[in-house]
């Protein structure tokens, strides 16, 4: 019986290019994978769903009809939370797809499928890390066919990437998660964006377009960090002049005491709040991750929270599968 392992990485998301109604093209997001942390989804085939994980289970079942297979029987190796802006919940159901579809081997595209699973509607940061790691900057949507209900599941398609680079060795990724409410999701995640959306004024995107064309991309393709950080810093200051009403300022409390005291340290070249938080980054190399550590740690002691800390290094591969044979 064929054992299938999928292990899928967190990523940062930036921001979006533009917001506003009154531009030609809706969202289009920027970020990057990371080696760390994980989510990790083993299957087997089964007839009919079996799996002790709430979240899993939900995925399972729809993967499953999806891929017209009898079931799985699943179990999940390790994870890393959900709604703190790590992206937990796209590689947890891609993950959960891609180990049932080669345990049972039959072939999937998880972009064309990521939809049908409520994934990547927004953004494609998320799917395309999956797919092959890196910095992604994906390409939004035709803001002609942005609508006020949200479409029916599989009723969209993944932005398309735009473009795609890969991450130096030398680069390191600082994220602090404090122990703070979550970001919203679901049916909350969908009416704040609406109504961040409906509202949106033009002018944060005009100053994007700049920030990313100009500063972003040059940076990456150059390997300068310290100009990356401050550039998708900026991005994320920018972003948040859409949110504040939505989330309490322009980063979600405590995100915004975390991101002063990061910005003061010399080991970090810019922070910033990843999606909706409250998980927090600071771009950094390798150098400095010690010292961008102690940072994080204190950026929670002086914001008055707990929170885990923890470096990560840029992931330019997608998720890894690992394929084997399970004597019953």
């Amino acid at each position: 019986m064929t054992r299938a392992s999928v292990t899928a990485y967190a990523r940062l998301h930036f921001g979006f290019c533009n917001l506003s109604l009154a531009r030609e093209r809706l969202y289009g997001s920027l970020g990057v994978g990371l080696d760390r942390p994980a989510v990790c989804i083993t299957a087997t085939p089964a007839d009919g769903v079996r799996c002790e994980h709430e979240v899993a289970r939900e995925y399972a079942a729809r993967a499953v009809s999806l891929l017209d297979v009898p079931g799985a029987d699943l179990t999940v190796e390790g994870e890393f939370p959900r709604h703190v802006g790590l992206g937990s919940g796209t590689q947890f159901a891609l993950a959960t797809l891609a180990a049932i579809a080669r345990a049972h081997d039959v072939p999937v595209g998880v972009r064309e499928r990521a939809p049908e699973l409520g994934r990547g509607g927004r953004s494609g940061v998320g799917v395309a890390t999956f797919e092959d790691g890196g910095f992604v900057l994906d390409a939004g949507h035709p803001t002609a066919r942005f609508t006020t209900d949200r479409p029916a599941l599989g009723r969209w398609s993944v932005p398309p990437v735009a473009a795609r680079h890969p991450i130096p060795d030398g680069w390191r990724f600082l994220i602090v998660v404090p122990d703070a409410s979550v970001g919203p999701s679901g049916d909350d995640e969908d009416r704040s964006m609406r109504t961040v959306v409906e509202s949106a004024p033009p002018s944060p995107s005009d100053r994007l377009a700049g920030v990313i064309v100009r500063r972003v991309l040059p940076a990456i393709t150059e390997g300068s960090a310290e100009r990356f950080g401050a550039a998708v810093a900026d991005v994320g200051r920018l972003n948040g002049t859409w949110y504040a009403d939505e989330q309490g300022g322009v980063y979600r409390p405590p995100a915004g005491e975390l991101v002063a005291t990061l910005d003061d340290s010399p080991a970090i070249y810019g922070a910033g709040q990843s999606s909706w938080g409250p998980a927090v980054y600071g771009v950094t190399d390798a150098d400095r991750a010690s010292a961008s550590r102690e940072a994080g740690r204190a950026a929670l002691d002086a914001a008055d929270v707990d929170g885990r800390v923890l470096v990560a290094e840029g992931r330019n591969r997608g998720a890894r599968t690992e394929v084997g044979r399970r004597n019953d």
